[in-house]
């Protein structure tokens, strides 16, 4: 059972609630609003907040507002003495409390009270557990649909990643994980345009009028498709701003620009560019030149946050002979990485170099072998068990609470 944190500035009204409910709860009790911030602050979570309304230094409305900041899953209650209307509705509306009740409170409708307060903590906790594992779920599910069907640039999402979420801590992003799971889903886009074109655009290759309107509408029509997904709605706008230029120019066509547009696009549109260019062969210095001489295009502050922003810590093709291991695809497994691009004995890609190995990932590569052939050895890596996790969950503890 979850516990109870009683706060009262008055040491012999706390003693009373313990002896009325040690029995029934799991009780913390915290003499006035320092000792009951310093409890919540402690890592203890709890289910019911009941707070008293006059306390020195800090009434019960201001408590319960921190501790709404302090643990949001915390179902809160206010006692008091004054019963007055404008205290009520200051309760509701500033502290959004969960029940206001009056002294002398009789110790059944506290209890009542603080049941229904475990009954509505549960309900939030399962409703984010839910919504945890179902974002999660989705997110998992498009990656892998993403590296089947744009195998070359998913297995560079990777070094996007990891470059934007750099430029972003760099910048003090308040929501890093939004920007994070844009970049793993900024491709899905590419499933409204044919294989072959998608191919065309990654060599350079020089495209019609129609085919080039095509390409520049992949990342608008990525966030329509995440953007039906709960709790992704400023995901799906980074997506569709991520190749929008800061001066208004590009896509989209419309009036968003400068602050205007996402500060997520921002990042990832500076990110992105970055890693196409470094990719292309260019060298940190001259890629960051080429984006310098690209005018109207970025963001100022995050241009040079970019420009000082270091490599990603580990690329795929920086693991150590210790760490590799040379495999046929039976040898495959999931939850290794590829450090080497898989083709087909006809030197086609179908997976790129950087892809995790997971379930839907081997199935593909198994049937591939076994109608076209792939070239081996392949050359992977084994993950450690927390790397994988980090990177199948996406942000999975900090997903929620940023959604919040």
């Amino acid at each position: 059972m979850a516990k109870i944190l009683f706060v009262d500035d008055d040491a012999s009204i706390l003693a009373a609630f313990q002896r009325q409910f040690r029995k029934k709860f799991a009780i913390e009790t915290a003499v006035g609003p320092e000792q009951g911030i310093a409890a919540l602050e402690s890592g203890d979570g709890f289910g019911v907040v009941v707070a008293d309304m006059n306390m020195p230094g800090m009434n019960g409305i201001e408590f319960l507002r921190e501790t709404e900041r302090i643990q949001p899953e915390a179902v809160r209650l206010m006692l008091t003495g004054n019963a007055d209307q404008y205290t009520a509705i200051s309760a509701v509306n500033e502290g959004h409390i969960f029940r206001f009740l009056t002294k002398p409170c009789p110790s059944e409708a506290l209890e009542a009270a603080i049941e229904a307060g475990l009954r509505q903590h549960e309900l939030i906790v399962s409703e984010r557990e839910l919504l945890e594992k179902t974002l999660n779920g989705c997110v998992q599910a498009l990656s892998e649909i993403i590296a089947l069907i744009e195998p070359r640039g998913f297995g560079r999402s990777r070094a996007l990643r990891e470059t934007a979420l750099l430029i972003a801590s760099d910048l003090s992003a308040e929501k890093p994980w939004e920007i994070e799971m844009a970049a793993m889903l900024s491709l899905i886009g590419n499933v409204a345009i044919p294989a072959e074109l998608a191919l065309k655009a990654r060599l350079g290759h020089t495209l019609s009028e129609t085919e080039q309107r095509m390409v520049d509408r992949t990342c608008e029509i990525g966030g329509q498709l995440l953007s039906h997904i709960p709790r992704l709605n400023n995901v799906s706008r980074i997506v569709r701003y991520r190749d929008k230029h800061f001066d208004g120019t590009g896509f989209p066509v419309d009036d968003v620009a400068g602050e205007k547009l996402p500060f997520g696009a921002r990042v990832l549109k500076a990110a992105a560019d970055l890693c196409h260019l470094e990719a292309a062969g260019l060298s940190r210095a001259d890629a960051v030149e080429r984006m310098r001489s690209r005018k109207g295009w970025y963001d100022p502050a995050v241009l040079e946050a970019t420009a000082t922003a270091p490599p990603p810590a580990k690329t795929p093709g920086g693991a150590s002979e210790s760490e590799s291991a040379a495999v046929t695809v039976k040898g495959l497994a999931v939850g290794q990485e590829l450090l080497s691009d898989v083709e087909s004995v006809a030197g086609v890609l179908v997976v790129a170099a950087g892809n995790l190995v997971t379930p839907a990932l081997l199935e593909r590569l198994r049937n591939f072998a076994l109608l076209n052939g792939v070239k081996e050895p392949i050359h992977v890596r084994q993950l450690p068990r927390v790397e994988t996790l980090e990177r199948r969950s996406i942000a999975r503890h900090r997903s929620l609470a940023g959604a919040r």
